[in-house]
């Protein structure tokens, strides 16, 4: 009798444990709480489930200044998929980003969860990748997860870890140079999205929203990448080539002004082979000082010097992609120390 009452237990215990380890469905969307017993599509929206215990883990790095789009917009992708989305810091401290936005670290680094995907933003970045910490942390990181997914100037970090060696990378646009002479190593490209199979890095801002995606279409196929895109209303357009590292205002030689001066605005317009900035230049140095004060710094930044007659100079610089040539003139504006300043850069082959 003792026997049989102890395989009833033993029955009982295991059709227990048999329950407990039955897989749980959720659909993607976060809102969308109910649980199922079996795979399936969401009755409320038309996604196909996912197991609950596999969802992707996303572990975001913050830091004081760090840019809000680059850690929200993907952070909105992966919520929308359904994903575990969790801060990381080097403390628990409240960080300031650059503009408005503060948030509270739901984990320091020494009580972070696993994660299979890391977001490294962008920002004002020198104090947090020059941070041993940090870089032992995100290195240690590298290891343990599927994706490693840098945003705008992200990928400084990224490089100070060591972890685009070899590599190609991508950043914000008017930081492409940048990158290439602080990462040696390291090959830069003028890309949207730069994917290595771990690593992936993306352009400035708004591209985050596209790196975030194309993890998504990685892991689950592009209909449902589409699908949270359409959700969020973004239009998103993983095959088109552009960039604004690819405009030709950002192949235009960027100089300081000289003491004493500003520069207002009027227009900037173009495309991928021409551009033309206007504006109006304040300063106390005549026009042709102004532009001297100028050529000295294209010059300094590997452009040669073709012409310079009054109230024009005309320079030259052949890039892996062609030769390019940049016009920069100044008129009398019809005030006072004021000029109108015309930069004109085209691509000539």
């Amino acid at each position: 009798m003792r026997l049989v009452s102890l395989l009833a237990i033993a029955v009982l215990l295991l059709g227990v444990a048999v329950i407990a380890a039955e897989t749980v469905w959720v659909c993607p969307m976060s809102e969308h709480t109910q649980e199922f017993s079996k795979p399936g599509t969401c009755p409320l929206c038309g996604m196909q489930l996912v197991e609950k215990n596999k969802q992707l883990q996303v572990a975001v790095l913050v830091f004081d200044h760090a840019e809000e789009i680059d850690y929200s917009g993907p952070i909105e992708v992966f919520g929308e998929a359904g994903a575990r989305v969790f801060t990381v810091s080097p403390s628990m401290n409240v960080i300031h980003s650059v503009f408005a936005l503060r948030v509270q670290p739901d984990y320091d680094f020494e009580h972070a969860p696993p994660s299979d995907v890391v977001i490294v933003p962008g920002g004002g970045t020198r104090a947090i990748r020059e941070n041993e910490k940090v870089q032992q942390w995100l290195r240690e990181r590298a290891k343990s997860s599927k994706y490693v997914l840098s945003v705008c100037n992200g990928a400084f970090i990224v490089a100070q870890a060591g972890l685009l060696d070899g590599l190609k990378a991508t950043t914000t646009a008017s930081r492409i140079d940048e990158l290439a002479a602080f990462a040696p190593k390291t090959t830069v490209v003028r890309e949207r999205v730069v994917d290595n199979g771990k690593v992936i890095t993306t352009a400035g801002l708004s591209a985050g929203i596209d790196g975030a995606l194309h993890v998504l279409e990685r892991e689950y196929g592009r209909p449902r990448a589409e699908m949270v895109a359409r959700g969020m209303e973004f239009r998103w357009q993983p095959d088109s080539p552009w960039t604004h590292a690819k405009d030709a205002d950002m192949r235009m030689p960027d100089t300081a002004l000289p003491d004493n001066s500003t520069f207002e605005r009027i227009s900037s317009n173009g495309d991928s082979q021409k551009w033309e900035l206007t504006g109006h230049l304040h300063t106390p140095l005549s026009s042709e000082e102004a532009l001297d004060f100028a050529a000295k710094q294209i010059v300094a930044k590997g452009w040669t010097l073709k012409e310079s007659a009054k109230g024009k100079r005309v320079f030259a610089r052949t890039e892996s992609d062609g030769q390019w040539i940049t016009t920069w003139t100044a008129a009398d504006a019809g005030s006072p120390q004021t000029y109108l300043e015309t930069l004109a850069i085209q691509k000539v082959r």
